[in-house]
């Protein structure tokens, strides 16, 4: 190609000169072909030529590499085929003749392009797939008699206008995290992104221009499911609207009645079944049942993780001088650590485990807000009052025992007091404290030790009773082969003459 000056100089010549085409030809020292199309170019504009991409090779197996890129799109990174596992597949598979130098320019060029289609979704108008939005809502269920309040949390999917629920018993970080998991799970995938609003379990703090800091449980837990996470500006909760009207939906439609709780596990069943029974209405807008649309957008989801997020925080704690330790506000006896001693607490959604400088596991409490009891290991506490007697009148647990036994362990002869803790500790390992009480409240009042031995036995056998068998020498062996017949005894017992 001629550079300008030169197309210039040849309409110089056949214009102002009158020259013909062998004249300029030989005077530029060019092919007369060349001559003649710019002495004769009428249109000098510049020409757009769009570029066309020939790949005869590879024009069999677009699709099937457009499906693999597209699936791969929902996978965690390191799952996804790299260029070379895909011209493997090509080759061995569907007898593939090119190089893998044209499959990798084209799987370029189409993540390219993949990448600029997907950045686009940000500037639609209307809600696009796989997009989710998150919020709790408060709901009340019935439990023993009185009304109890319980948290919900929603997930809604704008597009098709599916939503599911999970029950927690309050909003903190680990119920939150924990429920998130749990949605993905019954979704049975992670949508691309989710809108929250500035709840304190994932945003410590908003900064000017809407920056957040963020709390690092929930910076792991988005990278671990790959989700972006959207959060509305303050006071604003008409930018995630859909969640907002599904939380009243679902307390209007799936929790009136006022539910029963029994249990955490038959809550959530009843709220899935309510649930998943829903999308089986028509969309509001789109004519279309909802689960019908779901099915279209589920297929979008990015894929759960092979690996299970554990939802934990973990704290410092120090066991005070009574051997307790504190967990959610409230003092709990820990003996397995002695008095002074920092441990540490790893706080889940529904217990509390206490462990030790190597991680072991000393002791296991319910959280205060599932409404669960906290078991008081007796047998451990008796074991710390037998070595220190007079600490019994002060000792915060000794309060909780019941009456007649609290009486019966306080009594003012300290002999007789280290006596009965020494048995209280032993009767703790087969009985509870009520079984105890009753047998003291039915034998009166300063029953001995042993009475009180031989009537607990008759309300349940030992739950470990003695099996080894003596090891001496000094019985002969022919007396060790005799057995004894205890029926004549009964005869006596009953006044029988015929002995």
């Amino acid at each position: 190609m001629l550079k300008v000056p030169q197309q210039q100089y040849i309409r110089f010549l056949r214009e102002i000169e009158g020259a013909n085409i062998t004249e300029i030809a030989e005077t530029i020292g060019i092919d007369w072909r060349t001559a003649k199309k710019y002495a004769d170019k009428d249109d000098w504009n510049l020409p757009t030529i769009l570029k066309q991409y020939k790949m005869p090779v590879i024009d069999p197996s677009k699709e099937l590499i457009d499906t693999i890129l597209l699936e791969d799109s929902l996978l965690p990174r390191k799952q996804r085929h790299t260029n070379a596992k895909i011209y493997r597949i090509l080759t061995e598979q569907h007898e593939y003749k090119g190089s893998i130098r044209t499959v990798s320019a084209y799987v370029s060029r189409q993540k390219s392009e993949m990448q600029l289609d997907k950045a686009m979704t940000y500037h639609r108008l209307d809600h696009p797939e796989a997009e989710a939005q998150a919020d709790f809502t408060t709901i009340q269920v019935s439990h023993d008699g009185n009304l109890l309040e319980y948290k919900l949390l929603v997930l809604s999917f704008p597009f098709s206008n599916a939503a599911f629920v999970h029950p927690v018993p309050s909003e903190n970080q680990e119920c939150f995290l924990e429920g998130l998991k749990i949605l993905f799970e019954k979704a049975g995938g992670v949508p691309e992104r989710i809108w929250f609003d500035n709840l304190s379990a994932a945003v410590i703090s908003v900064k000017p221009e809407g920056k957040r800091q963020l709390t690092d449980a929930f910076m792991r837990f988005s990278s671990h499911y790959r989700f972006e996470a959207i959060f509305c500006n303050p006071n604003s909760g008409n930018e995630k609207g859909n969640v907002e009207s599904k939380c009243g939906y679902s307390k209007r439609n799936w929790c009136v009645p006022i539910p029963i709780f029994e249990s955490q596990e038959k809550l959530a069943e009843q709220l899935d079944a309510a649930a998943l029974s829903d999308i089986d209405r028509p969309h509001y807008a789109k004519g279309t049942l909802i689960r019908d649309l779901w099915q279209q957008e589920q297929a979008k989801l990015l894929k759960l993780p092979p690996t299970d997020f554990s939802v934990y925080r973990l704290e410092s704690a120090k066991v005070n001088a009574y051997g307790e330790v504190k967990v959610d506000k409230t003092h709990v006896p820990l003996f397995q650590a002695k008095p002074e001693s920092t441990v540490i607490l790893r706080f889940w959604w529904d217990r509390v485990d206490v462990l030790d400088e190597y991680h072991h596991v000393l002791a296991t409490f319910p959280r205060a807000y599932t409404g669960k009891k906290t078991e008081i290991p007796w047998q451990e506490a008796f074991r710390n009052y037998i070595h220190k007697p007079r600490s019994i009148n002060h000792a915060h647990l000794v309060k909780m025992l019941p009456e007649r036994l609290r009486t019966y362990i306080k009594t003012e002869v300290i002999n007789l007091r280290k006596e009965r803790l020494q048995a209280v500790f032993h009767w703790c390992g087969n009985y509870t404290v009520n079984e105890i009480e009753q047998v003291l409240k039915y034998l009166g009042d300063e029953p001995p030790v042993e009475l009180i031995t031989a009537r607990l036995a008759l309300l349940k056998p030992l739950s470990s009773p003695y099996k080894d068998t003596l090891n001496e020498s000094y019985t002969p062996p022919e007396v060790r082969k005799l057995t004894m017949d205890l029926s004549r005894y009964d005869l006596l017992a009953k006044g029988g003459e015929n002995i």
